[in-house]
């Protein structure tokens, strides 16, 4: 009994010893914003997953080279979804182009005839675009992108009304205004002003009650929601009390795809071309829309956060912190709904050096920044002047674009070299090209890189990106001049997260300091080389034939 009561005891101390040091179990990574992964995307070039829909709405007149639909849809968004081509780039967020309904007719902008393919031209805020797709399409590609842990951005536009054609009537003069023209002098020429001509700008400055366009109102009887729409009004205008000027019918119209599938945020175009207040008004309403909608779909919520909005304030720069100058009035976008803006600077500072990037950015964003964020990009839709827009630079593209703090907006074909000089072309349409999906599939060569070895390094940048919050989110600290070295470090609400970068060392074997970061005895893994790596001496050694090492746990 003696020896059993001694062997129970050390099996108990055993047992009690191996409880002690068996480690608690990793918190859960969080996601960011301030480190989010954003794919931007026109949603008629990326992928066609249904013929059917390719033509509608009469819209049969030749356009302009890239200037038509060409079939690119919903289906085919969600398809690459169920694919796991986002999966492997570390894509946290989808970016589409609007959705909603476009203008019928052909417009000529002087640069040839033109279809509102890219979404920017809304005829009825209130439906799909058949060329897009369908609701039940909708619904479908929220539920699969949030089952792969990915958010869905909606592009929205408040500013202005589709182009005025043969098929388009002009809105009402109570809703719209056709002129002056917009000079850009200061805040006024900005804002009470058309973009360009024959884009009707919204009279968002407007608190007088107005009526519903009669062609709106036919189109709903015809399609057998009068009634319903109506109602649906009523009942917004009695809940919220805010008067029926034209700005707050688009808010609720915009709000309403919220509440319904769960959209995580808005990208908001020519956010400076109204009204400041207009944003906060708009999130106000998509913010309660968002929790109306978590509340009735409790087991489909991803986290806590928020809804989320980033602004494209045309021209704005990191390096004005929280302001936009208008030359004669700053405004603090940040203030008015606004967690983050388009950093229109980043495609300048990528010719820069990493640390002369990183080390700025960093103390931007731990500084007057602090709280908020910026999304970066090297090429886009409408920029005409985008970081190595020949397709020469790639991998550099992507190291320095994804390594970058602040949160990233990776251009659909940026991974993949899709060109951006189409001949034949005139203006924004050289940027539009359809994705190259058969080049990737051919593995085609450009520049001297192969496809698929840009595409590689983009995935494996982007899928550290997304398993470290410090890269985005995280205080940036150099460790190392030559060859480079650096650190990124993030702790908030009880989680941290560290990871050391090099870049530019040789290849082959190389011992990489991490003490500080990395206790002796723990096991990191290279996120480039796909690695796992004991750290002894406050060193890892890593033997792999490239000149980059991502280190995390």
């Amino acid at each position: 009994m003696q020896r059993l009561f001694f062997l129970l005891a050390f099996l108990g101390c055993f047992a009690g010893s191996a409880f002690a040091q068996k480690k608690a179990p990793k918190p859960a990574t969080p996601f960011l914003w301030e480190n989010a992964n954003v794919y931007f995307l026109l949603t008629d070039r990326f992928q066609n997953g249904d013929i059917r829909n390719d033509m509608n709405l009469g819209r049969s007149v030749a356009p302009a080279k890239l200037r038509g639909f060409m079939g690119g849809d919903l289906k085919g968004i969600t398809q690459k979804i169920d694919d796991g081509y986002f999966d492997k780039l570390g894509i946290t967020a989808i970016w589409l182009t609007p959705i909603v309904e476009q203008v019928y007719g052909v417009v000529d902008e002087g640069t040839g005839a033109t279809y509102g393919f890219h979404g920017y031209w809304a005829r009825d805020w209130t439906a799909l675009d058949p060329n897009f797709g369908t609701e039940k399409d909708l619904a479908r590609l929220v539920e699969k992108a949030h089952s792969h842990g990915i958010r869905i951005l909606f592009d929205v536009v408040i500013n202005h009304t589709g182009p005025v054609t043969q098929q388009d009537p002009v809105w009402p003069a109570d809703w719209v205004r056709t002129s002056p023209q917009c000079t850009y002098k200061g805040y006024e020429s900005t804002v009470t002003c058309t973009l360009v001509k024959n884009l009707p700008d919204i009279l968002t400055e407007s608190n007088t009650p107005v009526e519903l366009p009669a062609f709106l109102l036919e189109k709903w009887k015809r399609e057998g929601r009068l009634e319903t729409e109506l109602a649906e009004l009523d009942a917004f205008f009695n809940r919220t009390g805010y008067p029926r000027a034209p700005r707050f019918y688009i808010i609720k119209w915009l709000t309403d795809y919220v509440r319904k599938y769960g959209i995580d945020g808005y990208r908001c175009d020519t956010a400076k071309h109204l009204e400041e207040t207009v944003w906060a008004e708009l999130y106000k309403e998509a913010d309660i829309a968002f929790r109306d909608w978590k509340k009735a779909h409790r087991d489909k919520v991803l986290d806590n956060n928020a809804f989320y909005m980033v602004g494209e304030v045309s021209g704005y720069n990191i390096s004005g912190a929280r302001f936009y100058d208008f030359g004669d009035k700053k405004v603090d976008f940040f203030n008015e709904g606004f967690h983050s803006l388009i950093n229109f600077e980043f495609k300048n500072d990528a010719q820069k050096g990493y640390e002369e990037i990183f080390s700025k950015y960093s103390q931007l964003l731990q500084g007057p920044l602090q709280g908020k964020s910026v999304l970066n990009y090297v090429s886009s839709h409408d920029d005409s002047g985008p970081f190595d827009g020949a397709r020469a630079r790639p991998l550099e593209a992507g190291t320095k674009l994804l390594l970058s703090p602040g949160a990233v907006q990776v251009y659909y074909g940026d991974e993949t070299q899709r060109s951006l000089i189409i001949p034949g072309t005139e203006g924004d349409a050289t940027l539009r090209s359809f994705m190259n999906w058969d080049e990737l599939a051919s593995n085609a060569t450009r520049n001297g890189f192969t496809t698929q070895a840009v595409l590689a390094h983009w995935q494996k940048l982007g899928r550290f990106r997304q398993a470290h919050p410090a890269v985005g989110a995280g205080v940036h600290t150099q460790l190392a001049a030559a060859p480079y070295l650096f650190k990124r470090e993030y702790r908030a609400a009880g989680y941290s997260d560290a990871v050391v970068v090099a870049l530019g060392w040789p290849s082959g074997k190389k011992e990489i300091p991490v003490s500080g970061v990395f206790t002796n005895g723990s096991t990191v893994r290279d996120f480039y080389s796909g690695q796992k790596l004991l750290v002894n001496g406050g060193k890892v050694l890593v033997d792999s034939p490239f000149d980059i090492v991502l280190l995390g746990k």
